[in-house]
């Protein structure tokens, strides 16, 4: 079975999120895109709560989300309960906030970040595994609720 990802981008990230919905197409993943569909101008939270939904529901297994900064999107995605949206700029990140932190949604700052690197971001961000044992204890402790 194919891993399912759910992926969105405002307009500042609209060109970043169909290079990556292709590369993921084309890898064998299974996307499925809440949008943006064009560069007009977009509210990221329109897209952030779709993709942070479908992966809190177990209806995606990892999310992506694009926006200028990245920002938006990961405070946006981090509101629902069971989401773990990290803001990453270098690969080394990528792997690191999967390892330690068990993310489990991706947000990208297309304005700051070259293709190249976000492409590396979520092959690593997707191929890195949580290593539990001391960062379990405190994975479980993030949640409010």
């Amino acid at each position: 079975m194919s891993l399912r990802i759910a992926i969105g981008a405002d307009h500042a990230g609209f060109t970043y999120k169909e290079a990556i919905r292709q590369h993921l197409t084309d890898g064998g993943y299974t996307v499925e895109d809440f949008g943006t569909y064009s560069t007009d101008s977009a509210d990221y939270a329109d897209f952030a709560h779709p993709v942070a939904s479908a992966v809190e529901e177990h209806r995606a297994d990892w999310g992506i989300l694009i926006c200028g900064s990245g920002q938006g999107v990961s405070m946006t995605a981090n509101k629902h309960q069971g989401v773990r949206a990290a803001l990453v700029w270098k690969p080394e990140i990528a792997a690191l906030t999967r390892q330690h932190n068990n993310a489990n949604v991706l947000c990208l700052p297309e304005r700051f970040i070259s293709l190249d690197d976000a492409l590396e971001c979520v092959r690593l961000f997707l191929e890195t595994e949580f290593e539990g044992g001391r960062h379990e204890r405190r994975v479980q402790k993030m949640a409010c609720a």
